[in-house]
């Protein structure tokens, strides 16, 4: 008695696969993107080295030419004091002091006895009369002072302060001191001693003069834009006193201050600083330096300042011929890499082509060697011209094999069907009569003939299945298997007839029948077909199952189809094995099941039975057995 279980369990998911599309180029534009790319990033890379090079090697030399402007500029402020000193040697003192001071060019000048110079606020005055050396320098005139000079000198010197954007907080509004260049020459009498002291002097403030003879010494009278290229301020402590800057409004930037960053660097610390300037509305490659009084106080500073806004253009108009340089390289390298990838995909696409004709069978197809410099390329199509003249011979010779192939192969099929047939009657009687003597319908026979008569009885069997199977093998072959569909219960009208047809086998391994078949599961097929399909599958099963394992029926309604499972516990199929499962007079290579007969007919003929139903079947391995696993349509 076979022990079936009823359905537990649910239906089985089948996975299906999609293809991974990729967005295809011809090799032309594949070349031209590659080369594209190449040209656009070594472009990119070049002008940015070029952009890193021009601006550093110009701004750099900008930024140099402004630290030797401000050497040169701090020489002739410092030949000026000297000047004015060279004055006063040369000068016939003997004149009136009004004269002697315009043919000297100085704003003020004095000539005072030894003991009154000793007591003059000026300490170059004081030295040249205590040393009787000649003292020259930069000095600090305070307001006292600055009070008891004359009018126009008073006026020249007093400066109104001009709120400035980044400078110093200050509640000054008026600058009332005043920074001179000045020269003190002590007279001797006979003796050698000092009987009176004549000094003069420059005040810088307002000196438009000075600052401008600075420049022009310096860098010329270049201009750009209206703007000179150029500029020099003197500042005294943190004030424009003297400059060839201008505002807004056009006039010299008198009165505004340096920038609380510079006064801190230059007066506070007393370095030199170097860096851009925001110089009235315009940046400027600057330099600072202290300015100092004769007893070493910082009291001003000199700046030079070089406009940017000509070496910027300068460098545009640089970067502009670098960037067109670049596009006329980068336009002429696109132009040969569009000639060589024609050179390269011209032929191609006629091998292509060639490649096309000969898969729809257009053999001993021939192109013509392309018109290119490539050797490889007429060398490839000489070989597939040669490919395409040895395939058409080889076709030719494949169909007059095939023809006897077919010959050969129709004598084989009515050769295979009339010894089926012929044994298929012949076994039918032999079987009655053995089963009628085994069965004592003969007369009675001993225990040793009956072992004997149940022997060729199980041959009988298994060569009535393999006559049966050679027969459904040649309705194959001659393409002779015809589905006739109608509707019927899975359970009921084939897997169930299936189980009882193999029961004693099944019972003799003591194996459990395991149905999850719904009862009411319908189908339309071929049943006669789906009969042989339970047959081999639950025969397999039988066959190559463990002794007291399961057998395990599943099916799954999926909407337009049906899924199938057979299920047996055994050993799992390796890789190279289920390979073989499906073809023609293939067994499975397993040791412990060579004594299993076995014709390698079942399952090749279960594949074209579920195949001609336009399903599938494959094997699944589980842990411990194996899955027949096939998929029909519904209706």
């Amino acid at each position: 008695m076979i022990e079936i279980i009823a359905p537990v369990t649910t239906g089985h998911l089948c996975k299906r696969f999609k293809p991974n599309m990729k967005k295809t180029r011809t090799l032309k534009n594949q070349i031209l993107i590659s080369f594209a790319i190449v040209i656009a990033v070594l472009g990119v890379c070049t002008f940015a080295l070029g952009y890193y090079v021009v601006k550093t090697d110009i701004f750099a030399r900008i930024q140099s030419e402004a630290d030797r402007s401000l050497d040169s500029a701090m020489t002739v402020y410092e030949e000026e004091i000297r000047r004015i000193g060279m004055s006063l040697e040369i000068a016939d003192l003997n004149g009136s002091i009004a004269e002697l001071r315009e043919k000297m060019r100085l704003h003020y000048f004095y000539r005072f006895p030894v003991e009154q110079a000793l007591a003059h606020p000026s300490e170059l005055v004081r030295r040249a009369a205590q040393q009787g050396e000649p003292t020259g320098g930069t000095r600090l005139i305070d307001s006292v002072e600055l009070a008891q000079m004359r009018e126009d000198i008073r006026l020249q010197a007093y400066i109104a302060i001009k709120p400035t954007a980044k400078a110093r907080s200050t509640q000054q509004l008026l600058l009332d001191s005043a920074m001179a260049k000045e020269y003190a020459l002590p007279l001797k009498d006979a003796a050698g001693a000092v009987v009176e002291v004549v000094f003069g002097g420059r005040i810088v403030n307002r000196d438009d003069e000075f600052v401008d003879r600075i420049r022009h010494l310096v860098f010329g009278d270049a201009t750009y834009q209206g703007l000179p290229v150029g500029t020099v301020t003197i500042f005294l402590d943190d004030v424009r006193i003297s400059t060839n800057v201008v505002d807004e409004s056009g006039q010299r930037a008198i009165g505004t201050r340096v920038s609380e960053a510079v006064y801190n660097e230059v007066v506070e610390h007393g370095r030199r600083w170097r860096d851009r300037a925001l110089v009235v509305g315009h940046w400027y490659k600057a330099a600072y330096e202290p300015i100092y009084s004769f007893d070493d106080t910082i009291i001003g500073i000199l700046y030079v300042g070089i406009l940017e806004e000509p070496f910027q253009a300068r460098a545009a108009r640089v970067l502009l011929a670098f960037l067109a340089v670049i596009l006329l390289a980068s336009v002429i390298a696109f132009v040969l890499a569009f000639i060589l990838a024609g050179s390269v995909s011209r032929p191609l696409t006629l091998m292509l082509d060639g490649t096309q004709k000969l898969s729809y069978g257009d053999l001993g197809h021939l192109i013509m060697p392309p018109h290119s410099t490539i050797e490889e390329m007429h060398r490839l199509a000489h070989a597939f011209n040669d490919m395409s003249v040895r395939l058409e011979e080889r076709e030719v010779r494949l169909q007059e094999n095939h023809q006897k192939l077919e010959e050969l192969n129709k004598s084989y099929l009515d050769l295979l069907g009339f010894v089926a047939h012929e044994l298929k009657g012949l076994l039918a009687s032999a079987i009655m009569n053995a089963y009628s003597l085994r069965d004592g319908f003969l007369g009675m026979i001993n225990f040793k003939q009956k072992r004997a008569v149940d022997s060729i009885c199980r041959n009988l069997d298994f060569l009535s299945a393999t006559v049966i199977k050679f027969l459904n093998l040649s309705r194959i072959e001659r393409d002779n298997l015809e589905v006739n569909k109608t509707h019927f219960k899975l359970w009921g009208d084939v897997f169930g007839h299936a189980v009882q047809t193999f029961s004693k086998q099944i019972n003799d391994r003591q194996m459990k029948v395991v149905n999850e078949i719904d009862p009411e599961l319908t189908v339309a097929a071929d049943q006669d077909l789906m009969m042989i399909v339970a047959n081999n599958l639950v025969s397999n099963a039988a066959k190559y199952g463990v002794d007291g394992g399961r057998i395990v029926l599943h099916a799954a309604d999926e909407g337009e189809r049906v899924s199938v499972e057979v299920y047996n516990d055994g050993r799992p199929i390796s890789p190279e094995n289920q390979a073989r499962l499906f073809k023609k007079f293939s067994r499975l290579n397993v040791p412990e099941k060579k004594k299993v007969k076995g014709t390698g007919l079942g399952l090749y003929i279960t594949r074209q039975i579920i195949e001609a139903h336009g399903g599938r079947i494959d094997v699944e391995t589980k842990d411990n057995g194996n899955s027949f696993i096939f998929q029909i349509r519904k209706e």
